[in-house]
């Protein structure tokens, strides 16, 4: 496999170059005009000729939702899985194949709500899948209600007089669960789109990609500050890897006495003291103060590119080495011999008169 992908060492690779066309399905593309999974679905679709291994080890598993009819577009296997559980069942793959390439592509609702705790298990034991999550902040396929990111005070179907809940902020609670790589990037932005890709691809372990996607009918406009030409440049925070974080025509971010991140006007006097990004610093304490920039009800100040990517133990190898280890010390199993072997029993049924009958309840209750 090419060094360029090192987490694909396993994959095997394809004889000849493939095209984008190769990894288009003949499935007629079933979103709402104007959705933003369609550009999401086009930047992977490119992309994945870029990885140099055989469509028919690649893999993409969804679980419910708009988004997850992904893997009929994909010229690849895939499964379209039971809601919530796309991660779960990648584990059992991804594990027990490492020749695989193996995606997930989820939604904020089946993610963050029904899926949240296998979600944050496939993150804490580092499996190596690729999970994208695509976030529009509402739940799509069932027509607008409120979903797990949805701002407090939302009105939708579900809340007339506005959702009371307090939203996740997906980025805080992967790095909560001791992600090793952590990115967000936008539907709309295709070069930022791809290059945040091509780092998940290279990342060995689990990789969290959050793509703020456009629903134009249940949700439109949701993410306009970041995209609008007036706004963005000022809401944006575009962080690249050993690079002072600084945004807008002179904002940037730097670090308290106390610890914590603020956001202030960079000057001459304090340009030498401002945040650096490192991506790779073991801590998570820094990257998830980053999280914590974005205002759920604005989007103000929102970090975007890859917050975290560091190495861990991968979860895969992990159990690899373990299963080598037991065969080494005792010996390949043999399945026929333990169900015929010394270590079984007979349970034998008593006689039809040492049963007791069944006792019923007396009249009285007793």
């Amino acid at each position: 496999m090419s060094d360029a992908f090192p987490s694909l060492r396993l994959v095997p690779k394809s004889d000849q170059p493939q095209s984008v066309k190769e990894f288009k399905s003949n499935q007629e593309v079933r979103w709402c005009p104007g959705c933003g999974d369609y550009a999401i679905l086009a930047a992977v679709q490119a992309f994945m000729p870029e990885l140099g291994i055989r469509r028919e080890n690649t893999v993409f598993v969804s679980g419910i939702g708009c988004s997850s009819r992904f893997p009929y577009y994909m010229n690849t296997y895939g499964m379209h899985s039971i809601h919530g559980r796309a991660p779960a069942i990648a584990t059992g793959l991804a594990a027990s194949r490492p020749d695989l390439s193996v995606w997930v592509v989820t939604g904020d609702g089946d993610a963050l709500s029904i899926g949240g705790n296998h979600l944050i298990h496939a993150l804490r034991r580092n499996v190596n899948l690729k999970i994208l999550l695509f976030n529009n902040r509402i739940y799509g396929l069932t027509k607008g209600q409120y979903s797990p990111t949805s701002e407090v005070g939302k009105i939708t179907k579900s809340t007339p007089m506005g959702s009371l809940d307090a939203p996740f902020n997906p980025l805080s609670l992967a790095i909560g669960a001791e992600a090793s790589f952590v990115a967000r990037t936008i539907d709309s932005d295709r070069q930022h789109l791809t290059s945040v890709l091509r780092a998940a691809a290279q990342h060995e372990g689990t990789a969290l990609v959050e793509i703020y996607q456009n629903c134009n009918i249940f949700n439109d406009g949701a993410f306009d500050v970041l995209k609008e030409p007036g706004t963005r440049d000022e809401a944006l925070i575009r962080l690249e890897h050993g690079k002072p974080v600084r945004f807008g025509i002179d904002r940037g971010v730097f670090r308290t006495p106390d610890g914590e991140l603020r956001i202030d006007t960079v000057t001459a006097d304090n340009e030498a003291h401002l945040l650096v990004h490192d991506a790779h610093h073991p801590s998570p304490t820094t990257v998830f103060a980053l999280t914590r920039l974005a205002d759920n009800d604005t989007l103000h100040h929102t970090p975007i590119g890859v917050l975290r990517s560091v190495e861990r133990p991968v979860y895969d190898d992990l159990m690899a080495e373990q299963l080598e280890r037991a065969v080494a010390d005792r010996g390949r199993g043999d399945l026929g011999a333990l169900l015929h072997g010394h270590d079984t029993w007979t349970v034998p049924a008593a006689p039809w008169h040492e049963v007791p009958p069944p006792r019923h309840p007396e009249p009285n209750g007793e």
